[in-house]
Parts: C-alpha cells; sequence; structure tokens
C-alpha cells in the first residue's frame, strides 16, 4: 500500500488551527480536510457543509471520496470513535505505547479509516505521493489511531495558544457552523476549558515530543504564527518536506484565502479574499480576574514549558492573535 503523507494538527481547540489549516491548504500540494474525525457523523450524517460552502453531498470531490466508502457505516464507526478515544482512556493509551503497542487498540473500522485517508489521496491529490493533507482534528488519541494504520505517514504538528487565550475565546457566543436558528457552539466553564487545554497539550507532548517521534513533531505557538505568518507557513512546509515556490501572502501580514473542501471544524473556514493576521489583545482586559486566576493556577505547571508568563501582559503587549477581515474581505461577504 502506499504511503498517504497526513500533517496532523494536534492540541486543544480554540488553538487557532483553523486559520493554520486553511492557510496550508493554499499551497500546491496541500489539501485543507478540516477536522477528519468528525466526517462521519457532522459530514455524512449530518451533512454540515463543506469548506467549498455546498452541503457535502453536494460537494463534488466528497462525493468521489464517499463513493470509495459506500460500505462504512458512518452512525456507528462515529460512536465507536467517541467510545475509543474518550478522555478516561488516555492513561491506558499511554501504557500501551510505552510498551511498543498500537496506542488504541484496533478494530475493523480502521480499513475504512484507512481507505478515508487514501480515497482523499487519490481524488483530492491526485494521488499524488508528494501532496500532504492537513487534518486538524485536534484530539491526541485520534492523532495516536491515525500512527498505526497502515499507509499513513504521519507528521504532528502541535498548535499551542495561551491557554488565558482559549478559555476567553470559549466564552464568546458563537453559531454552530451549518445549524439553522440560534444554537450555538459549546461554551465550556472556564475551569473545564482549562483542564482540556491542559490534558490536550501534556498528552500530545507525551505522544509525540521531545525524542518519542524524531523528524515527525513541531509545535509551533499561534502567537508566533500570527506575528510571522509567512515565515511560520515556511517552516511548517519545511517540516514536511515541501518547498512551495510562493506563500499566499501578500504582504507580511495578509493572507489571501481561497475555498477549501475543509470538514467540520469553526465556521471561520469559510472565509474566503484577503484577510489580515492581527493580534486581538481584548482577553487581556476582557477576562475577568478570577477566571484569569482560575486557568493560571490549573495551567500553571506547563505555561513555562510553553513559554507562557503566568501573570497578566499589559495590554499593549500582549498578542492574543485572531483574524480579522480587511476591507476585501468584507466586501465578498
Amino acid at each position: 500500500m502506499s504511503q498517504v503523507r497526513v500533517l496532523y494538527l494536534a492540541g486543544s481547540g480554540r488553538s487557532g488551527s483553523t486559520l493554520v489549516t486553511t492557510v496550508l491548504g493554499q499551497l500546491p500540494g496541500f489539501f485543507a480536510a478540516g477536522e477528519l474525525r468528525y466526517l462521519w457523523r457532522r459530514g455524512i450524517l449530518e451533512d454540515r457543509p463543506c469548506g467549498c460552502g455546498s452541503p457535502l453531498a453536494d460537494c463534488p470531490l466528497w462525493a468521489r471520496v464517499r463513493a470509495d466508502l459506500t460500505d462504512a457505516d458512518p452512525a456507528g464507526i462515529a460512536a465507536r470513535l467517541a467510545q475509543r478515544l474518550r478522555l478516561r482512556g488516555l492513561p491506558a493509551l499511554l501504557r500501551r505505547r510505552r510498551r511498543g503497542q498500537p496506542p488504541v487498540a484496533g478494530h475493523p473500522d480502521d480499513r475504512h479509516l484507512a481507505r478515508l485517508y487514501a480515497s482523499i489521496a487519490e481524488h483530492a491529490l491526485a494521488g499524488g505521493s508528494d501532496g500532504v493533507i492537513v487534518d486538524s482534528s485536534k484530539l491526541p488519541p485520534y492523532g495516536a489511531l491515525l500512527g498505526s494504520l497502515p499507509g499513513i505517514d504521519l507528521y504532528v504538528l502541535h498548535v499551542v495558544r495561551d491557554p488565558r487565550a482559549t478559555a476567553y475565546s470559549w466564552r464568546r457566543r458563537r453559531p454552530l457552523d451549518g445549524r439553522a436558528g440560534d444554537e450555538l457552539m459549546s461554551r465550556p466553564p472556564v475551569g473545564k476549558a482549562a483542564l482540556l487545554w491542559l490534558v490536550w497539550n501534556t498528552a500530545t507532548v507525551r505522544l509525540w515530543g521531545g525524542r518519542r517521534a524524531p523528524g515527525r513533531y513541531l509545535r509551533v505557538r499561534y502567537e508566533d504564527f500570527v506575528a510571522d505568518p509567512a515565515g511560520t507557513t515556511a517552516r511548517i512546509a519545511g517540516f514536511v518536506g515541501a518547498s512551495p515556490d510562493e506563500l499566499p501572502f501578500p504582504t507580511p501580514s495578509t493572507v489571501r484565502l481561497t475555498p477549501t473542501h475543509s470538514v467540520a471544524g469553526n465556521p471561520s473556514r469559510h472565509r474566503t479574499g484577503l484577510v489580515d493576521v492581527v493580534a486581538d489583545t481584548e482577553w487581556l482586559t476582557g477576562l475577568p480576574t478570577r477566571a484569569y486566576a482560575v486557568v493560571t493556577g490549573l495551567t500553571a505547571v506547563a505555561l513555562n514549558r510553553f513559554g507562557y508568563p503566568l501573570r497578566r501582559p499589559a495590554a499593549r503587549l500582549g498578542a492574543d492573535p485572531v483574524v480579522t477581515p480587511s476591507p476585501a474581505t468584507r466586501q465578498e461577504g
């Protein structure tokens, strides 16, 4: 079986992975697949929109991929994946990894997962072995599962963002992608958001950091990505052995985005046109003192590892990166 190169974005939610994935999807030979672990439920069963804007069932690309998966049971795969990847199974997963065993126990569903990535490579990358599938599923156990599948050549991009910024981002009211009415994305309490940040980022390091996966693990802080998007994008591309002739940055702080075919994820994955990448320091003043203290206390053990201060920085020096549309983006709607 030929190898499919997969760049897996690991870490916690609200880390900026949607922007990083979309930017990488602009590079020749890169396919921004989005959060593929959600394909079975959110894409196939719920028919939420593709990154191109069409319902997944109406997207010609995903129609070709789905034709290769007709013998799969989307509802069953989605339910079983949720069970296989649940948080309570993380200690056992890490023990299995230390013993040299597949971190996630095998299951007949795995042949459908392997076929999914092979089909994407065939239809989205013209079967080219030099192409890269960018999967922003983030959950470390799913990345560990992918790494054990036949035909998957896994690279892990660990995207980290200040936990106080992510906690503040989770507080914002955002509509659920592809849902009508007033249904919103989940808004966990700051304590839960902090613990999830700590668990998933620590698990990512435990699985691939240090000498555990030499040449296959790269950590990038989202704050650094925003400070130098072109340079960081080039660094990520080089990490997977690519050297694009041109990057999608007309200016050092502006990126040109065209539609992708990403699955699930933040609604911002639909943004196209010229987009300014700027630092938004709203969380520095907007996150209440008590919430800041709670998040800092729960994540203090990892803050220094990732280069974040304990004390609240001055707003003028902060760097809580988000993407804001330039006038060109607003005109395109």
